[in-house]
């Protein structure tokens, strides 16, 4: 269960989680330091409370090797609560979603994903826009929910295997 009530989905499990690693991983090390999270929450409406306590927490639930560094197995494990003693999701994908929500109305609009992906280096025309609205269940003018990119991410990952 997410720390917002919700359940992943059976398909969360199966996701490809490294589109979210990657943009936590500012300097695309293949590793996420503080330094990375420093910078990601910097972009996040100016900030977020809690600061190096924060990122240091978090640090230490997700840094299971104590190396100081989260790499992909183990923020894969953090999101889907594949480890005994974090809960699922953990927070991790809420965070990336409030990001993309850049107008806080709890959905990603067109111009949300679309500024996203243009902001995290990932090409897409307005149709692959369209498309993954569609498939998060959500529609052109309403956009999607928390759940709808849940749902983006299990199927996106389905389709690559």
């Amino acid at each position: 269960m997410c720390p917002s009530g919700r359940l992943l989905s059976p398909h969360a499990a199966a996701a490809d989680f490294r589109p979210a690693f990657e943009v936590l991983d500012a300097d695309r090390d293949g590793k996420i330091s503080r330094d990375d999270l420093h910078a990601f929450y910097a972009g996040v409406h100016g900030g977020v409370g809690g600061g190096d306590e924060l990122i240091g927490a978090m640090m230490t639930v997700a840094d299971t090797n104590k190396d100081g560094f989260v790499e992909y197995e183990e923020f894969e494990r953090v999101v889907t609560g594949n480890a005994e003693t974090i809960p699922v999701g953990s927070g991790a994908m809420e965070d990336v979603f409030k990001v993309m929500d850049k107008d806080g109305d709890g959905k990603l609009s067109h111009h949300d994903l679309k500024t996203y992906m243009a902001w995290a280096g990932f090409p897409a025309t307005d149709e692959d826009i369209n498309a993954m609205i569609r498939l998060g269940g959500g529609d052109k003018n309403g956009g999607v929910t928390f759940d709808g990119l849940l749902r983006i991410l299990a199927l996106d990952s389905a389709a690559a295997h």
